[in-house]
């Protein structure tokens, strides 16, 4: 019998020490590029967007080891698609570095969230819009629904040590509450929500020379969707039911829009088709506007009006409100058991 116990706490320990030893090609690579502070930088040596399928960036990882914390962002998915990513292969490989690495991570996302719950596109780089609560490309949203993972004990994110949850769990609700604040009003109703904030007073603000002061649309799909995750609460009803309001009434009919590219050169083209829609990806907060920014900084209201460059190298349409207004809504309705 002893011989036995001794049998299964050997293969055990084996096995224990196998998985610690198991490793993920992505996330070796993902934890050599994480900065001191636990955060990823987005881009590699070459100003493009890190790509983990290709080898080591040795030029990169100079900027790294000078300890450039600076670097450290939530934009272009970055550290949250670390941390994703690190989670997952901690749940297949169970090697324990790289749940350390994603909690560093995770640790290097509370500590940047403001006070009023909302969080900046870099953290602690706070040079011109960088320090503005972000929705813009889904910033705050894809570090909310990592916390909104890590406090329902979802997607792997049950292995993360107790104490992260209960910040993750505090977090998440100052995080809510900033959402909920910041939907525009205009004329006295709820509408959605603009691309970034000013950090302090939460008053919708400009950042790059073609990002006018505006709602958008595509980030405020994810905004709602990201609500509809939640309990609901009367206010979180609310908000939801509001901005769907707006996408229904200032969608665009009988227009598509589509991307396609020859060589290197995307070409993008808003055209008619009956019984499609689109919605504008800015709009003008106190006339709701269709709105269009360009380089030199001029704000303009007619598509055709924006130079070529920006037209070309920029997404002005969506037709992220149909899904949102035809398919979610109807079923998280039905789910929670709320009249339309």
């Amino acid at each position: 019998m002893m011989n036995l116990k001794l049998t299964v706490a050997s293969f055990c320990l084996i096995t224990s020490v196998f998985s610690a030893q198991v490793k993920d090609t992505l996330a070796e690579k993902m934890m050599v590029y994480q900065l001191p502070n636990g955060g990823w930088g987005k881009h590699n040596s070459d100003k493009k967007n890190v790509d983990y399928a290709l080898k080591i960036d040795s030029k990169l990882l100079k900027i790294i080891k000078a300890n450039d914390n600076n670097l450290a962002t939530i934009d272009n998915n970055a550290t949250s698609k670390e941390i994703n990513a690190l989670i997952k292969a901690y749940s297949v490989t169970k090697n324990p570095a790289y749940l350390k690495s994603a909690e560093k991570g995770i640790q290097y996302l509370l500590s940047m969230q403001y006070e009023n719950g909302g969080f900046p596109q870099y953290f602690p780089n706070k040079s011109i819009y960088r320090k503005q609560v972000t929705y813009n490309d889904n910033a705050m949203i894809n570090v909310l629904t990592i916390l909104h993972h890590i406090s329902e004990e979802k997607e792997g994110f049950d292995a993360v040590n107790s104490q992260l949850k209960d910040k993750s769990k505090v977090a998440l609700q100052k995080g809510i509450v900033c959402v909920l604040k910041t939907q525009v009003v205009q004329k006295g109703k709820l509408s959605i929500w603009a691309d970034q904030y000013n950090e302090v007073t939460l008053v919708p603000e400009k950042a790059r020379a073609f990002e006018p002061m505006s709602l958008a649309t595509g980030e405020s799909v994810n905004i709602v969707k990201f609500l509809m995750m939640q309990t609901v609460t009367p206010e979180i009803e609310k908000s939801i039911k509001s901005a769907i309001q707006w996408f229904k009434e200032s969608k665009i009919e009988g227009y598509t829009y589509n991307t396609s590219r020859e060589s290197e050169k995307a070409i993008r083209i808003l055209s008619k088709k009956e019984g499609s829609a689109v919605w504008a990806r800015f709009y003008d907060i106190p006339s709701n506007k269709p709105v269009f920014g360009d380089r030199d900084g001029s704000v303009k209201f007619n598509y055709e009006d924006v130079s070529e460059e920006r037209r070309m190298g920029y997404s002005w349409y969506n037709e992220a409100g149909t899904k949102l207004i035809e398919s979610d809504f109807p079923k998280w309705l039905k789910k929670n058991k709320i009249s339309q």
